[in-house]
């Protein structure tokens, strides 16, 4: 059986697909010795780290209702939005566990805005670690873990190839990339923040036309390219064996989402991708990799 390594970017509720990329590895006879996930990639990463098996995970998909996913928690700090559905999705495998806990070594990433550092998360609670590390800024609240005060880990290293590399330098790297490459940018829709569906439909749209929120979505869309352009970048630059981009295009981070559509565009994404990945585990790759020893990308948060 040979053996990879994964890196998981970020993506709201479109990764999904990473859980259908990470199946149809699986049947494919891999096995996963390290994960590194950012984000979404960090919810998908540490569900699977867990152990839990895929019927598990389906039928738990099942319940996901995006209606109450946003709610906020009582020590929230200030958002729009908050997390308390994503912790509620995670509690059924992930409850009380910390990291040492889990059957395949993970580590997520997040940074700080204190000290505009990114930081590896990979001990202490894993639900806590994931929650900072999806903390869409402004959106969702920050999350204080010791001195910090994290966010999304996607803001700096949107797909964390680096520290699964540091991780398990001597394994393939299949990441997993959320985002089309640039030249289907244009035909991407423009990013959306779900509002209150309490709120009545004449006020909604009136706040939806307001000048102001106009603005804020000049500017989430803008943020949205340069998130993008640093995943080109990265992957460029940290060159991992296979990339892997699920066409989860014409979905929002936030939408209400298929968990059944999203897990068959994954596994269609890795299945094409399959003759690539066997052609990193030819001799001539393995030779390459056993002559790195890379370092700790970033900063490890200490518990």
């Amino acid at each position: 059986m040979d053996e990879i390594v994964l890196a998981l970017g970020g993506g709201g509720l479109k990764g999904i697909a990473h859980l259908g990329v990470v199946f149809r590895l699986m049947e494919a006879g891999y096995r996963i010795k390290a994960i590194a996930g950012t984000s979404a990639g960090s919810v998908v990463g540490a569900v699977i780290a867990s152990g839990a098996k895929k019927e598990e995970i389906i039928n738990v998909l099942s319940t996901l209702n995006t209606q109450n996913f946003f709610s906020r928690r009582d020590h929230d700090g200030p958002s729009l939005l908050g997390l308390s559905g994503l912790v509620k999705l995670l509690s059924p495998f992930l409850e009380g566990k910390k990291f040492s806990d889990l059957k395949i070594p993970l580590a997520v990433t997040a940074v700080d805005i204190l000290s505009k550092q990114e930081y590896i998360l990979n001990r202490g609670s894993v639900i806590e670690a994931v929650v900072a590390s999806s903390s869409i800024p402004g959106v969702f609240p920050p999350v204080r873990i010791g001195k910090t005060e994290l966010v999304d880990g996607g803001i700096l290293d949107p797909v964390p190839v680096s520290v699964v590399r540091w991780m398990k330098p001597k394994l393939p790297i299949v990441a997993v990339c959320l985002s089309p490459e640039p030249e289907k940018w244009p035909e991407m829709p423009e990013v959306s923040v779900p509002l209150d569906t309490h709120i009545p439909k004449l006020i909604l749209n009136r706040i939806i036309h307001m000048r102001i929120s106009q603005a804020i979505r000049i500017f989430v869309d803008s943020m949205d390219i340069t998130s993008r352009m640093i995943t080109e970048l990265r992957l460029e630059l940290e060159k991992p064996d296979v990339i892997i981009r699920p066409d989860v295009m014409k979905f929002g981070y936030l939408d209400p989402t298929n968990p059944q559509e999203l897990l068959k565009i994954g596994a269609d994404a890795m299945e094409k991708a399959l003759p690539e990945l066997e052609h990193s585990l030819t001799w001539r790759h393995k030779f390459g990799r056993q002559f790195q020893n890379p370092q700790p990308p970033s900063r490890v948060l200490e518990e």
